[in-house]
């Protein structure tokens, strides 16, 4: 269970989110969500082999050749492929790791845990986002 405490935390102190999965398709959240994400003001790093840029920004392989420094790492791989992301992210000294809608893989939350991130899994970032924003009004 995601603790509320923490989601708000995340969303009001993060300026700077590495997605991994950024997607090139419109259609797909893991291209809506970044873009969302922009707007509401974050600086969004795409992470995805396969593109040169997204979103107006240059896009990197993987987290190792992309900027330090990332407050959040925004997973959009499938859960069996987030063990990797996390030691990436453990590796580049991410903050947290945020686990998209449907994601989940307790073995690298533990991980990230112990390396004193803070995560989120099976969450909407934009639906949390959207929440957390409308509460502060």
């Amino acid at each position: 269970m995601n603790d509320s405490d923490v989601i708000n935390h995340l969303l009001e102190s993060t300026r700077r989110i590495a997605v991994v999965g950024l997607s090139s398709r419109r259609s797909r959240a893991g291209f809506y969500v970044p873009e969302y994400l922009q707007r509401a003001g974050y600086k969004i790093i795409p992470v995805n082999p396969n593109l040169d840029s997204a979103l107006g920004e240059k896009a990197y392989p993987d987290l190792d050749s992309a900027p330090h420094g990332v407050d959040l790492v925004l997973i959009f791989r499938r859960s069996e492929f987030v063990p990797p992301v996390v030691d990436e992210a453990i590796r580049t000294g991410a903050g947290a790791v945020w686990m998209q809608l449907g994601i989940v893989n307790n073995g690298a939350a533990q991980l990230a845990r112990a390396a004193g991130m803070d995560v989120v899994m099976d969450a909407c970032m934009m639906v949390e986002h959207r929440r957390w924003a409308a509460s502060r009004t």
